[in-house]
């Protein structure tokens, strides 16, 4: 199949070469010159800036100008292609609506090629992207609007997971593909047609409006996974006493009715997706005039997790962060990615600065460049001259009064005695990832220690034994 993927982002670059991988002929399309030149460069650093996920570089090397093109301009490669994706940004307006504007100029840049070229044969144009329910009715408006003969429309939402999408892409749960036509199932069946009729993996057939819900229920069904365990199971086990966090999810996920997936309590979910599809999906609700009560609470639980430990340091803790220097470990919104996108971390920078903090001294494994990018505003915010960068967990301890553990990278799991050496007591961990199982070894050395999950641990709190093994949790000593 000859194959034209638009937008070369998180979605479009690792789709594009796994079709590459497949045999197809693939055209990565993107109106910015600059991702372009780095693709085709074949240099790692320039690939990974615009996309970071493990083994999208090596896939990308294998078919490379074999099977894998990368274009700026589509006029001269656009005849005869059986497919388009469409893979564009689609974020958030303030009111929880999607943003289309992206999507509409690609999808009229679009039409208007399409409307011009010399050979007629079928093309299905495919929504890849997360759009709301019935934008693959309003595509198919452009194009009927430009002229455009002999075509169809369908969507393909995208199931990946940042940091797994090559993996993923490889190895799906499920192709879901929403069509009209028997003629474009057929078209999309050779498209995936190593996906088709296999043991493992469900390939669904369906409306295009069902696989857009489909997305959104999905997304959605997972944060509320999230939201229940952060907002309910973690409170539990840090207001209740004896209540160990470890034991509860272990029992509770015990029953194969409820998963175990979303019971790693955290400091909120953040990334492109979970946040921007419940916002949308609550907006498409409210607009066909349906309550969306619990969505909201699971919304609002999950922002509120951002902050909450730096507000529990402060209520519970009596910690002052005026002009105190905090180290903040992880910037990216979850391990193996340089996304920062509505990351846990930039709430939490927020609140520290509004609290007065001297300095923050940041560290992430792949965030770094990102993250000074994003901050970096020499016009008008000298708030954000208070951030620091720094090459190494060590280097970010330096000098802290306290520090916050913002990303899961099993770079910072066990830091007892990293945070030994770096910096003495009083001093304060706060574990918004409970990364750090041996915790009880900084408290009976002085080290006050938060974690999500459990309660606030100075030294002279007593220790309730665990008999599994697992971390002990401790009961503050009741005056």
């Amino acid at each position: 199949m000859k194959i034209i993927v638009v937008g070369t982002g998180f979605v479009g670059l690792p789709h594009a070469a796994i079709l590459a991988e497949a045999g197809h002929e693939v055209y990565a399309y993107d109106i910015d010159p600059k991702k372009i030149a780095a693709y085709e460069s074949g240099d790692r650093a320039q690939i990974e800036y615009f996309v970071n996920e493990p083994g999208l570089y090596e896939a990308i090397q294998e078919t490379h100008g074999r099977y894998l093109h990368f274009t700026s301009s589509i006029s001269q490669v656009i005849d005869e292609t059986d497919v388009f994706f469409m893979c564009i940004n689609t974020p958030p307006n303030r009111d929880g609506s999607t943003d289309l504007s992206y999507y509409l100029k690609a999808a009229n840049d679009v039409a208007e090629l399409l409307a011009n070229r010399p050979t007629k044969n079928r093309v299905v144009l495919v929504n890849k992207s997360t759009v709301p329910i019935g934008t693959a009715r309003l595509l198919e408006r452009v194009l009927a609007e430009h002229g455009v003969e002999n075509f169809g429309i369908a969507s393909n939402p995208e199931f990946l997971a940042q940091g797994n999408a090559i993996d993923g892409s490889r190895r799906p749960d499920r192709v879901v593909v929403g069509a009209d036509t028997p003629e474009d199932f057929q078209i999309l069946r050779r498209v995936y047609s190593q996906f088709v009729n296999h043991v493992r993996i469900k390939y669904v057939e369906t409306t295009p409006e069902t696989a857009e819900a489909i997305k959104y229920m999905g997304n959605t069904l997972l944060l509320t996974y999230i939201s229940f365990w952060n907002g309910v199971g973690a409170r539990v086990a840090e207001s209740l006493p004896n209540v160990r966090m470890e034991d509860l999810k272990i029992g509770v996920t015990a029953d194969g009715r409820i998963s175990t997936w979303g019971s790693y309590v955290s400091n909120g979910a953040g990334g492109s997706c979970f946040g921007k599809d419940i916002q949308s999906l609550i907006y498409q609700l409210n607009q066909a005039g349906c309550s969306t009560d619990l969505l909201q609470a699971v919304y609002n639980i999950n922002e509120y997790q951002k902050t909450y430990l730096i507000d529990r340091a402060v209520h519970e803790g009596h910690f002052n962060f005026n002009q105190k220097t905090v180290a903040l470990l992880g910037l990216a919104f979850k391990k193996r990615t340089n996304d920062m996108r509505d990351s846990a971390a930039l709430k939490a920078v927020e609140s520290l600065l509004s609290k007065g903090v001297k300095e923050i001294r940041t560290y992430d494994p792949l965030a770094m460049q990102a993250a000074q990018e994003y901050w970096f505003n020499p016009e008008k915010n000298h708030l954000f001259e208070r951030i620091t960068y720094h090459e190494t967990v060590q280097d970010a301890l330096a000098g802290s009064d306290a520090v916050f553990i913002s990303t899961d990278w099993e770079e910072f799991r066990g830091l007892s005695r990293t945070i030994e050496k770096a910096v003495k007591p009083p001093y304060l961990v706060i574990d918004g990832r409970r990364m750090i199982p041996d915790y009880m070894t900084l408290v009976d050395k002085g080290y006050d220690f938060l974690a999500v999950g459990g309660p606030l641990l100075r030294k002279e709190t007593a220790v309730a034994p665990s008999p599994n093994g697992l971390s002990p949790q401790a009961i503050p000593q009741k005056a």
